[in-house]
């Protein structure tokens, strides 16, 4: 029965890192499109009847940005939980079979600086994402 748990918690864990995964790659790939359209939009000369139709799609770009980055974020920081919980109850049935000196549990911290740091990283592209094809419109 112990074996099945194991197997069990280690499949979870597995299936945690895929999920973060796609949200991390989703997360940069959809903030790097985002800059490119919403620049791209920013930069396009105001015609008159146009700028206003520019300046709509931006807008919907930049709340579609803060959206889906926060729900991003929240997700990972969601998977950064289901980790902690499945990695305390691996780390307690080590001890309990007096095999945790195999596993530094120095690694749960390493874990958690990963997870702050994608997060980081996806809140920083986010901001470019808006702040820059702002500017270009401000500027421009």
């Amino acid at each position: 029965m112990l074996k099945d748990i194991h197997k069990h918690i280690i499949s979870e864990l597995q299936q945690n890192a895929r999920t973060d995964t796609v949200f991390i790659i989703s997360a940069v790939l959809y903030n790097l499109v985002v800059l490119g359209i919403n620049w791209g939009v920013a930069s396009e000369k105001p015609d008159g009847e146009h700028a206003s139709s520019n300046d709509f799609i931006l807008f919907i770009l930049i709340l579609a940005t803060i959206f889906i980055n926060t729900f991003i974020v929240k997700a990972l920081l969601s998977g950064k939980n289901s980790r902690m919980r499945l990695l305390d109850g691996l780390m307690k049935m080590y001890k309990d079979n007096n095999v945790d000196k195999y596993y530094d549990s120095s690694l749960l911290g390493s874990y958690n600086m990963r997870y702050r740091m994608f997060s980081v990283i996806i809140v920083i592209l986010a901001i470019i994402a808006i702040v820059v094809p702002l500017i270009a419109r401000l500027m421009g």
